[in-house]
């Protein structure tokens, strides 16, 4: 075991720039640059001397919410970074090798600053106090610590009372680095109604039993209704995965676990998980998860260049025109009959409504890209027809298309 050296608290750049209140209410960009700055500062100093790191983590995290306190992070962009820097950190606390009294000052201060974590930027800490114990030894005392003020807590909620224990995670992942999983079950059962972040525990203990499927049971069970669908599908896939049961894992949690942003960073995070299933079975997965709207899928596709099935998705149901309008600018040399259809496509999609606060500079570039990239295929004369089918007046958004195109109303049929 080693000490910290060569890093006294005075000596880090970043303990001035996180004195207490030091960002104001429109300082949320700030301040995530100055926690990147420190984790770079901590990095840095880690390289060769990890016990001196995981000092300044320490003095970090004691630091963040005084700091962080004025700032508006309605965009959760700073709350993410946050998080961020709180798993880094705690890893590298809990990864040191330092003697027992000096860990036990590191989690006296990290206490403290917990039960000042307001707002709470490092609530998650809790998540990692056993990891941070380091031995099975000290993490059986801080539970001991920590039980009595938890029973009483859960004793008052029984009674129907509000009660809340900022120490409650801490004290669950402590029972569970020490292995006293039997109370850690016991004191779970107390709460009438706990929320995730407590019923993952008792689904932790079944899982370290190897009780894969019971786990899952007992989270969805317990967790209430409140927690998020995505959650619990991401701990299940997780388990089965490790218990190498992917096919199950992917068939029952994998959509769920796995949203993206996007519909190709659902892709993405998919293909990166399973690579054992191939691009376009997977991508037909997909398109069969959303049977009434395959052509979100349209994107996804065309990145993948797999033309032949986003040229589908694009007919098969409602697609963006100006998603199909780019995709068709973006083709029209290297694939140009891609393009057309994309094209066409959008000029079928906008008239008949679809489309979000489309213009007559849209309907002009699809018919322009769609007549254009036609009159120079072998298709001309049958592009010719199609669109003239899609400005039919029958259609809802034809004639605002025609006047766009400058082109005349068709006359009425006058009936015999």
């Amino acid at each position: 075991m080693v000490e910290p050296r060569n890093c006294p608290s005075s000596s880090w750049t970043f303990r001035a720039r996180f004195r207490s209140g030091a960002f104001g209410w429109k300082g949320s960009r700030l301040a995530i640059e100055r926690i990147a700055e420190a984790l770079t500062e901590i990095r840095a100093v880690a390289r060769h001397d990890p016990a001196a790191a995981a000092e300044g983590a320490v003095l970090l995290l004691e630091k963040l919410s005084p700091a962080l306190s004025n700032v508006d992070s309605s965009s959760g962009a700073l709350g993410n970074a946050a998080h961020a820097a709180v798993q880094e950190l705690a890893v590298l606390i809990g990864a040191a090798l330092v003697g027992t009294p000096v860990r036990k000052k590191w989690l006296n201060r990290l206490f403290e600053a917990i039960q000042i974590d307001d707002p709470p930027y490092i609530e998650s800490l809790g998540d990692h106090w056993g990891m941070l114990c380091a031995t099975e030894d000290l993490a059986s005392e801080w539970a001991d610590h920590l039980l009595p003020t938890l029973r009483d807590a859960l004793s008052s909620r029984t009674r129907g009372a509000y009660a809340y224990f900022p120490g409650t995670t801490l004290c669950y992942s402590a029972l569970f680095k020490a292995r006293r999983h039997a109370e850690l079950l016991n004191v779970l059962a107390m709460d009438p109604h706990p929320i995730f972040p407590y019923a993952i525990w008792g689904a932790r203990v079944l899982a370290y039993q190897g009780n894969v499927d019971e786990a899952i049971a007992y989270l969805k069970d317990r967790s209430g209704k409140s927690t998020s669908e995505h959650a619990i599908a991401r701990f299940a896939e997780d388990l089965l995965l490790k218990a190498d049961r992917r096919s199950e894992a992917f068939d029952r949690y994998a959509l769920l676990a796995n949203q993206g942003n996007t519909n190709l960073s659902t892709f993405r995070a998919l293909a990166k998980k399973y690579p054992e299933l191939e691009p376009a079975k997977l991508l037909d997965h997909l398109v069969e998860s959303t049977p009434t709207e395959p052509g979100k899928w349209f994107a996804t596709a065309k990145t993948l260049k797999m033309f032949d099935r986003a040229r589908q998705l694009a007919w098969t149901s409602p697609c963006d025109p100006r998603t199909l309008v780019r995709a068709a600018r973006d083709h029209r040399v290297a694939h140009p009959e891609f393009a057309m259809q994309c094209a066409l496509a959008a000029l079928h999609w906008i008239s008949m409504g679809h489309g979000y606060e489309l213009t007559s500079t849209d309907v002009v570039e699809a018919h322009q890209l769609a007549t254009e990239i036609g009159g120079s295929s072998p298709q001309t004369e049958q592009v010719s027809i199609l669109i003239e089918q899609i400005l039919d007046p029958a259609r809802p958004m034809a004639s605002w298309m025609r006047r766009a195109l400058g082109l005349l109303p068709t006359p009425t049929r006058r009936s015999a």
